[in-house]
């Protein structure tokens, strides 16, 4: 065997990966994905925001697909926690109880990713896919759990729509963001669950 050969048949060992910086690059990709939308992001923006190298990028995501697709799918985190909930004793109780500053933020942010990438959406069933699971089910899962409690207790019917429910306040809150450009405070969430949610489950809010 020649020395071309031997050099063919050995394994070429090409610089190691870094994948310290990937939550900062992901995270950058996810700001700019929200301010510039799909369409409008480019790897150079997200580059620039996450202060790493262009070529830093590419070595780990070949494409601004690839990029955006790993982005979304790591939003969905263990934000709540599914065994530790608010347990007041009424539906009101624990859906007022999940009002929390972080989460109105966090929501906030995820809605405006959502809107990032709705041109992308119905052109990839994957990324649509990941959006669902990051950007819906979290809170959605925590809402069978709330509604799932007042059907115990007696306190709803028990053929209540929960999967109808879970989504009043989240499509709520995106129309209020995102078509009608007002903020999402406290104030807002609890009068939804008073005035819409808690009619809808069949229950008047506690006065």
């Amino acid at each position: 065997m020649t020395h071309v050969d031997e050099a063919e048949a050995k394994p070429r060992l090409g610089r190691k990966r870094d994948h310290t910086r990937d939550p900062e690059i992901l995270d950058a990709a996810l700001d700019v994905l929200s301010e510039s939308g799909y369409d409008g992001m480019t790897i150079d923006m997200v580059a620039t925001r996450a202060k790493a190298g262009k070529a830093t990028v590419y070595r780990r995501w070949s494409s601004k697909a690839e990029l955006v697709l790993d982005a979304v799918a790591c939003m969905k985190s263990n934000e709540f926690d599914l065994d530790g909930l608010p347990d007041t004793g009424t539906l009101r109780g624990d859906l007022v109880a999940m009002i929390r500053t972080p989460s109105i933020r966090a929501a906030e942010r995820k809605l405006k990713v959502m809107a990032g990438i709705v041109s992308m959406i119905a052109r990839s069933p994957e990324l649509a896919s990941a959006a669902r699971e990051a950007l819906v089910e979290p809170r959605a899962s925590v809402n069978r759990v709330l509604f799932q409690r007042a059907i115990d207790r007696g306190e709803i019917p028990a053929d209540a729509d929960i999967e109808h429910l879970c989504m009043i306040g989240p499509a709520m809150v995106a129309y209020r963001l995102l078509m009608l450009g007002k903020p999402v405070d406290r104030e807002f969430l609890i009068s939804n669950i008073d005035k819409v949610i808690l009619p809808a489950a069949g229950i008047r809010a506690e006065r």
